[in-house]
């Protein structure tokens, strides 16, 4: 990025707005040609304002340029605002919906040049679930601790008299009973510690994300034989602060499902890269690690989508629905978020971490 970023103190106030707008903001002359590009915009469009400036508008949005000069020459000739609203936007790999603006500035009643702003929807889209995502999951979590403490009370009763029951009986069929219970009731119990999730808080020190990817990957590599991963890591990554144990948790039980969904035969791919300007829950970073966990598997059922993340909704008939609410919440301790993308032949967890250490103070 080029240094406009860099606050400076003789810097213009409009200026250092338009640099912390979360919108991306282009400014083009009466020839459609590029004289400002926010960092927003930068961010948006992949490209740098120092590689951008004194381009037209027809080269800067790709197959999409030249509906975006004419729009613009429409705007220049009339005089008169635009808007657009859930506009594809064709970006390198993806397709973004965006609201798009066009405000005409006059000099002596002509138009001298136009103001562009392009949101995007998926940003508020996306901040809109997460909240909505934390509200039920703060719901459910109060009432699984409800009920977990009404099972609880009572199964340790059951298990304490199952113990004292066991030392009276003398024939051993029946301590066969005994035991089944006992066995029974710590298996529950053991439940519902991983319903609840760990409660204790992370122990934050530095630590380097690819060391933690590379335990989860050695871990799964033990228990399937025959998966193999994929290494794409950005090497520039600095450390980060997290809780290693927490993290590898949370990382497995993401990576464990991928692996379920392979039936353990296939490719996982671990993936790293920074992310700026990235908002969690209402917060803003400038700078957020995302590590990507991706598979070829069959793909996440539309219906489970927006529910995978709460207790015990599985597609598994064996499984328990714990691993990836448990992989929110802890990864929710590090300030962070999870998103995921499915379809067949491609399903993509995305943790989002911020670089900046909340915990440092």
């Amino acid at each position: 990025m080029n240094n406009q970023t860099i606050h400076r103190e003789d810097e213009p106030l409009h200026q250092r707005i338009l640099e912390h707008l979360g919108n991306a903001v282009l400014l083009f002359d009466r020839t459609q040609h590029l004289r400002y590009l926010n960092p927003a915009g930068e961010m948006l469009l992949a490209i740098s304002a120092r590689q951008s400036l004194g381009l037209p508008a027809s080269a800067l949005f790709g197959p999409q340029g030249e509906k975006f000069a004419g729009d613009l020459a429409h705007t220049i000739r009339s005089g008169s605002p635009r808007v657009e609203r859930n506009l594809p936007l064709h970006l390198p790999g993806r397709i973004l919906p965006v609201h798009c603006a066009m405000t005409p500035l006059f000099q002596d009643e002509q138009v001298d040049a136009v103001v562009m702003e392009i949101e995007d929807v998926e940003r508020y889209q996306q901040l809109s679930r997460d909240e909505r995502w934390l509200a039920q999951q703060n719901v459910v979590h109060q009432l699984l601790r409800g009920l977990a403490h009404e099972i609880k009370n009572p199964l340790g009763g059951l298990r304490g008299a199952a113990q004292l029951l066991a030392t009276e009986v003398t024939d051993p069929a029946l301590s066969e009973y005994t035991d089944v219970i006992i066995a029974e009731a710590d298996r529950l119990k053991a439940l519902i510690d991983r319903l609840l999730a760990p409660n204790q808080p992370p122990r934050m020190i530095e630590l380097n994300i690819h060391q933690i990817l590379e335990r989860v990957s050695q871990v799964l590599a033990a228990e399937y034989p025959t998966l193999a991963f994929r290494r794409d890591y950005d090497p520039s990554l600095p450390p980060i602060h997290g809780d290693p144990d927490q993290l590898i948790q949370a990382f497995l039980n993401i990576a464990r499902n991928a692996a379920q969904a392979l039936e353990g035969d296939g490719e996982i791919t671990l993936r790293t890269r920074i992310k700026r300007r990235v908002t969690i829950r209402q917060q803003h970073h400038r700078q957020a690690v995302r590590i990507d966990i991706i598979d070829a598997g069959p793909g996440i059922a539309p219906e489970l989508l927006d529910q995978i993340f709460y207790p015990m909704i599985t597609s598994r008939p064996d499984g328990t629905g714990l691993g990836l609410s448990i992989a929110q919440t802890l990864v929710t301790r590090h300030g962070g978020m999870i998103e995921c993308q499915s379809q067949p032949g491609r399903t993509c967890f995305s943790i989002y971490l911020p670089l900046e250490n909340r915990h440092a103070q």
